[in-house]
């Protein structure tokens, strides 16, 4: 995923376009790493992320919403008092590097006008983003706090002076020649692209790769002119912002020619970074907050199926019981041939069509009524033990089934969503209930379905987790409106909030149920349809549990476009 200099480039041309003099309205930070700015300009507000991610930093336009924390985070908090109604300037990119530096025109505590720095450092694991006094120079606060015994070079800390990355003394890709950058490499030592990235300022693997393709091995006058293409593309901000899709997924703001595999362009890489990372940032948001409750329902689903493969044991074990009432009764007619202390008993089978031999084994230590007893009593254990745990195993498939729902739905969850999961685990005594010291009890807050809306313009709901399904199939639908849901596979249910429903609706609203189940990235899913009249809640029955009947079947392949698409713009 190379967010490079280049792709820095660009985002930076494409934000000084739409939001110098711009007012900045909001500021959120819905996570510790991830920042939300809305800043209103031309008539429009525009959403602007920075992410400070180890794995996924950057910033671009969004139009994903997030949910914020009840309280503000300290950062959040200093960014709104300072930058809350500020005037943006201008927006730099440091040389070809990963730093964007964005001049905000505010007002200080007494009125008069004050210039702030937004820095933002995009570097992986070391990314940051920092308010920065420009007057003095000083960091005001930054997202991540660095001391001295974690970075020598230079301390990130309030009341510090803000000092730049150390330089890595690369050469600047739009201020030199193709001359020069082949005098720099040394062709016998080999790995041309590796020689590149630690020569220009920038420039990631990816891209030199795309140059070494380019110029497929010809000679230094070939190399030259590949790199000046490049160049001029970068100078004249010619971009071609594409997702590339083949082994992996990856994308670049320049046309990539050696990657096989298909290519979804974009009108702005912004619009690109934002399809590429949206799922996937919010997939990695889900999975920290969930982390420690799939770790549990997993050790819950675990120890249920160690459970159930004793039962099994027990009931392959239960199916001997008539060979043990047989053998007592073999023993109780054949009963004046045994001797005191024998260990055996050769009998005739009575039980046997062809009347054959029978060794009955014997404790010498009983009687032989004794032992008699001793084969009735295994067989009524056996009998008995049969019946208890035939129940216990519906009992344990249940609680398997109903905890692979539980997975299936994290896998599918928004962030909101995992804390209604979590509160369902509570109430239904898996887990502890979590404690809120000092804070009053909250009234209950009803849980919310998520939104689709139709080709047509029917409203269709989905519920990803327990609450929200029976909150939307128990309350919300109308006994008329139809009810979907994969079948015999794990899912969402989702309800189509009309009488009468077009083909193309029920199409649509099937892909829905098929994305939201665990066959995500299967093709022709199976999707029950029905009228809610038809769907029914048993007594005691699990949260998000329903029988159905007169219903229809129909298959689709989930689309992710067809469903984004789909999705209620907030």
């Amino acid at each position: 995923m190379p967010f490079d200099g280049i792709v820095t480039r660009a985002v930076t041309k494409e934000l000084k376009d739409k939001l110098i003099s711009g007012k900045i309205n909001k500021i959120y930070q819905p996570t510790s790493t991830e920042l939300v700015f809305t800043i209103r300009n031309q008539g429009k507000n525009h959403t602007l992320l920075f992410s400070v991610h180890p794995t996924y930093a950057r910033f671009h336009l969004t139009e994903d919403t997030y949910t914020n924390p009840k309280e503000p985070p300290m950062f959040c908090m200093v960014l709104r008092k300072h930058l809350s109604g500020a005037i943006l300037e201008d927006i730099e990119q440091y040389g070809m590097e990963r730093i964007v530096t964005f001049s905000i025109k505010t007002r200080n505590e007494l009125g008069d006008i004050s210039h702030k720095l937004l820095v933002a450092e995009l570097m992986g694991k070391h990314s940051n983003v920092m308010i920065v006094d420009k007057e003095k120079g000083h960091i005001i606060d930054s997202i991540k706090h660095i001391s001295m015994a974690q970075n020598r070079h230079r301390t990130i800390l309030p009341g510090q002076e803000y000092i730049l990355p150390p330089s890595q003394n690369k050469l600047n890709p739009l201020e030199i020649d193709g001359e020069q950058l082949v005098r720099k490499l040394d062709f016998n030592a080999g790995k041309i692209d590796k020689q590149m990235v630690g020569i220009l300022d920038g420039f990631s693997p990816f891209i030199t790769s795309e140059i070494i393709s380019r110029a497929n091995f010809g000679s230094n006058e070939v190399y030259m002119d590949k790199f000046t293409e490049v160049q001029q593309q970068l100078i004249h901000h010619t971009y071609t912002p594409a997702v590339y899709t083949g082994s992996k997924e990856d994308f670049h703001v320049l046309p990539i020619t050696s990657y096989k595999g298909e290519k979804a362009e974009f009108e702005s890489a912004n619009t690109m970074l934002d399809t590429f990372y949206s799922g996937k940032a919010e997939r990695d948001r889900v999975k920290q907050k969930a982390k420690d409750l799939y770790r549990f329902i997993k050790n819950e689903k675990n120890k249920n199926e160690r459970k159930l493969k004793k039962h099994l044991q027990t009931i392959k074990k239960a199916e001997k019981a008539d060979f043990y009432q047989k053998m007592g009764e073999l023993l109780t007619a054949h009963m004046h041939l045994v001797k005191q202390g024998a260990t055996k008993l050769t009998v005739t089978d009575y039980y046997d069509p062809n009347q054959s031999e029978i060794t009955i084994e014997l404790n010498p230590n009983k009687t032989p009524s004794e032992n008699a007893q001793s084969f009735f009593k295994t067989y009524q254990k056996l009998k008995t033990s049969k019946k208890v745990v035939e129940t216990e195993i519906l009992r344990t498939n249940e609680e398997i089934d109903y905890l692979n729902l539980l997975l299936q739905q994290i896998d599918v969850a928004a962030v909101e969503d995992i804390d209604e999961i979590r509160e369902e685990l509570s109430e239904e005594g898996y887990m502890k209930k979590q404690k809120t010291k000092g804070k009053k009890k909250n009234k209950p807050v009803k849980p919310a379905p998520e939104e689709y809306v139709a080709t047509d313009g029917t409203m269709i709901l989905v519920g990803k987790n327990n609450k929200q399904n029976e909150y939307a199939t128990t309350k919300l639908a109308h006994r008329d409106d139809t009810w979907l849901h994969t079948k015999d596979i794990p899912g969402s249910h989702v309800i189509i909030r009309s009488r009468e429903v077009s083909d193309q609706t029920l199409l649509e609203a099937a892909e829905l149920a098929a994305y939201f189940s665990k066959s995500q990235n299967s093709s022709s899913v199976p999707v029950d349809y029905t009228t809610i009249r038809n769907v029914k809640k048993p007594n005691g029955a699990k949260p998000g549990y329903v029988t159905y009947d007169n219903q229809k079947t129909l298959y689709v392949t989930p689309i992710k476009e067809t469903v984004d698409k789909l999705k209620k713009k907030g």
